[in-house]
């Protein structure tokens, strides 16, 4: 039977346990992450995951020539408590026989796993492993990994529902389209990975969006080109901030340490180049929070936006 709890937390898991035991003591060092990976025959991304949750829980802490060692008082509890990725399981009979496997059961599970540990965990072994099924099972209806991935950005994209015909005027329209694929991104950050301009993919979900916003701009004496051309930018621009916030997250996993830490770090350099007077201008916003990717995100639409309607005036 299938493990209800997604792989770094059952590997974390069994760390915890020997940390528990005595078996690795306060002070001794852990495995690496190479190490966790080999070992287990997972991705460096869920090793790194595996190496952040045992610091999250108090169990780890990073000691200067030492690398990654067993907390002092590894006294909090452990990832058993934490929360569990959704992970699709494919049903029983009344029987309890199990029942054919799905190729939604497949692209949810998938999901799953890349919600929690990024896209590079996802490989036709795990997904596999997670649905207690055969390898072979999977190739009924996914070709290999980058069409599993591309499978998995389709879906996701079906999730936003674009309404028909949408409010009034072309702006409205392109700002909704907009915010539901950043919404989108901010749910799912493995996909605008998943997304390519130059060798995009026949997924019906995503090219719904398209022909979405192709509609929109209709009847403005925009050639079919142009409105293609917006089309694509509007896209890019969603996806480019996306990346910083995918960007972002795993930065945080692979170290352990969270931005409002890293900007603690930085203070002390900071202060000396804002010292120098040599950027006073920067000097004043440096005091402001860590930036907000909502907020550039928003900026970025109205301005870009502000940007086509002067096309759109010109014509």
């Amino acid at each position: 039977m299938a493990h209800p709890d997604p792989l770094y937390l059952r590997i974390a898991q069994e760390i915890e346990a020997r940390i528990r035991s005595g078996d690795l003591r306060p002070g001794q060092r852990l495995p690496s992450i190479r190490q966790i990976a080999d070992r287990w025959g997972v991705a460096i991304a869920t090793a790194t995951r595996v190496v952040a949750t045992l610091r999250e829980d108090g169990l780890a802490e990073t000691k200067v020539g030492s690398g990654t060692v067993v907390s002092a008082s590894p006294g909090r509890p452990g990832p058993a408590g934490r929360v569990k990725a959704p992970v699709a399981r494919p049903r029983t009979g009344s029987s309890g026989a199990k029942q054919a496997l799905s190729r939604e059961y497949l692209l949810r599970t998938a999901i799953a796993i890349a919600d929690v540990e990024g896209s590079d965990a996802v490989s036709m072994r795990r997904v596999a492993a997670e649905l207690d099924v055969g390898p072979m099972s999977l190739y009924r209806h996914v070709a290999n990994k980058d069409d599993l991935v591309t499978q998995m950005a389709d879906l996701v994209f079906g999730e936003a529902e674009l309404p028909h015909p949408g409010p009034a005027g072309w702006r409205a329209k392109l700002e909704l389209v907009a915010r539901r694929q950043w919404a989108l991104c901010c749910r799912h950050l493995w996909l605008p990975q998943a997304v390519s301009f130059t060798r995009p993919s026949l997924a019906p979900n995503m090219m719904v969006h398209t022909e979405w916003i192709l509609r929109a701009l209709d009847g403005l004496g925009l050639s079919l080109r142009t409105r293609m051309q917006e089309a694509l930018a509007l896209h890019s621009l969603v996806l480019h901030v996306a990346l910083s916030t995918a960007d972002e997250a795993e930065a945080a996993q692979e170290t352990g340490v969270t931005l409002a830490r890293w900007l603690q770090a930085q203070q002390a350099r900071t202060e000396e180049l804002f010292a120098s007077g040599r950027f006073p201008l920067l000097a004043q916003l440096h005091e402001e929070s860590a930036p907000d990717l909502d907020e550039l995100f928003e900026y970025s639409l109205a301005r870009h936006l502000d940007g086509f309607a002067i096309l759109v005036g010109e014509r």
